[in-house]
């Protein structure tokens, strides 16, 4: 089965190597692959055009934002499997021939996505992104999939539509939920990509803009039929996931007192829901006291418990997974 694969870039010099490494370096034979660049003046140019031979095409012109990106990229390609990486994440070894396999033995499914974690600038692992089958009813309660490791049947996306662009942060989520209504997901319980977490990455540079936009996607779901009746069947649990969803990233990006003032709401409308991230909540109390201090406590600790639960990769470092000049294998 081919498989597309898109990247949306601007001024990600430091990282673009290393996703498209990520992307050649999986020798998918029938792989087809676009870079989208926004008219970067860092030196992306250069490192595209170093790639530029084992590339289908390649565009650098300014454009509306990621979700245009994307879908002039998701519009020019091809494959039969269709997904995006943002140029400062990395896929997983394997994971084309992982996918493929699963679609061929799963001709209803629509979308599959696989496990994920997080990795800082410098390639060091931060924190497991496992997630688990929640379908429809977990995506109306802000049950959120790494993205990353996420694919589409391509019949699925056009059927669903392609990236709403009035969205900027939950523009995949928003997706999700429009590919589930129509097709089947399913989770493969698998290690399939790597999300760098770094200062300029959008969910630590603009983490109040997760939240807002949550309620933007929830807002939105009450004009759908079908999802409006689900989140008035269960209001509670989606209003305090939502408030969660937010906490979380307010505290991702380094905003302790609003977090907590949102894990505060999420209290508010069902302490169970809230209360399984209990330890983010102490954290963010915590965090108001120590100005910050705990924050590099908490990562340090995640960068010596993660290596070993990947150590299956034989890595401590995500950069060094891949060659720097990588080929596709006919033999794959």
């Amino acid at each position: 089965m081919k498989i597309s694969i898109v990247t949306p870039s601007y001024n990600q010099a430091d990282f673009l190597e290393y996703t498209i490494r990520s992307v050649l370096g999986q020798g998918y034979p029938d792989l087809e692959y676009w870079i989208m660049d926004g008219g970067s003046s860092d030196g992306s140019l250069e490192i595209i055009r170093k790639y530029e031979s084992q590339l289908a095409g390649w565009v650098s012109k300014p454009d509306k934002g990621q979700a245009d990106a994307i879908n002039h990229g998701l519009r020019l390609a091809t494959g039969e499997i269709v997904a995006w990486l943002n140029s400062d994440d990395m896929y997983a070894p394997g994971v084309f021939s992982a996918v493929a396999r699963f679609f061929e033995a799963n001709p209803q499914i629509g979308m599959v996505y696989g496990d994920a974690a997080s990795f800082d600038q410098d390639g060091q692992p931060l924190n497991e992104l496992a997630s688990e089958d929640w379908g429809l009813a977990g995506l109306v309660a802000f049950k959120i999939i790494c993205q990353p490791a996420v694919f589409m049947r391509r019949s699925a996306l056009e059927e669903a539509g392609y990236l709403d662009e009035s969205y900027h942060m939950l523009l995949d989520h928003q997706l999700w939920l429009r590919i589930a209504q129509h097709s089947p997901i399913r989770h493969v319980p698998q290690m399939w990509a790597f999300a760098r977490h770094h200062a300029q990455a959008k969910n630590v540079a603009q983490a109040p803009r997760f939240g807002e936009e949550a309620f933007q996607v929830l807002a939105w779901m009450q004009t759908q039929p079908v999802l409006a009746e689900m989140v008035a069947r269960d209001r509670r649990t989606v209003m305090a996931m939502v408030h969660r969803f937010n906490g979380r990233y307010l505290l991702d990006g380094g905003l302790a007192w609003p977090a907590l003032k949102a894990y505060t709401r999420s209290l508010a409308a069902s302490p169970r829901i809230a209360l399984q991230e209990w330890h983010r909540i102490f954290f963010a109390g915590l965090s108001l006291v120590v100005l910050g201090r705990l924050g590099r406590i908490y990562y340090r600790a995640k960068k010596i418990r993660l290596p070993g639960s990947l150590r299956k990769l034989g890595i401590e470092n995500i950069h060094q997974l891949y060659p720097e000049n990588p080929t596709r294998d006919s033999d794959h």
